[in-house]
């Protein structure tokens, strides 16, 4: 666990390694030193992505290593504006990657990924047996 993303409100963990892989928890667009909800859904991504490189970060990981992202938004009309943040954390290739329109009480974004663990990765970094299709 760590004090720099948002500690979880219920009975999970922030993320937990199983198998190879990461699982990160949905993240929520808190501040988590001022607990403080961005305004807005390009402020709330950027939030909400800084707290999951920081839990990645806390588990060996960084945002490279996402082979997987749900994305849950309150307005799906938000999704270009999401998008616009999203390409700011990552690159190609893509990882895969759902959205979802959700209701998220009070909040525009919520993220959760999954990751390659570092214990998974071939010399150089890169996911062993990953290939993008």
């Amino acid at each position: 666990m760590t004090s720099a993303a948002p500690q979880p409100t219920g009975p999970y963990s922030q993320a937990i390694s199983a198998g190879g892989l990461v699982f990160v928890a949905g993240q929520r667009p808190q501040d988590p030193v001022t607990a403080q909800i961005a305004e807005g859904v390009a402020a709330q991504t950027r939030q909400v992505l800084q707290n999951v490189r920081s839990v990645l970060e806390a588990a060996g990981c960084t945002l490279a290593d996402v082979v997987k992202v749900t994305v849950h938004l309150a307005d799906l009309c938000d999704f270009d504006k999401f998008n616009a943040v999203y390409r700011e954390f990552f690159q190609e290739p893509y990882p895969a990657r759902t959205t979802v329109g959700s209701s998220l009480r009070g909040i525009l974004v919520e993220i959760d990924v999954i990751a390659i663990a570092p214990a998974a990765r071939e010399p150089g970094g890169r996911p062993a047996a990953c290939s993008y299709l």
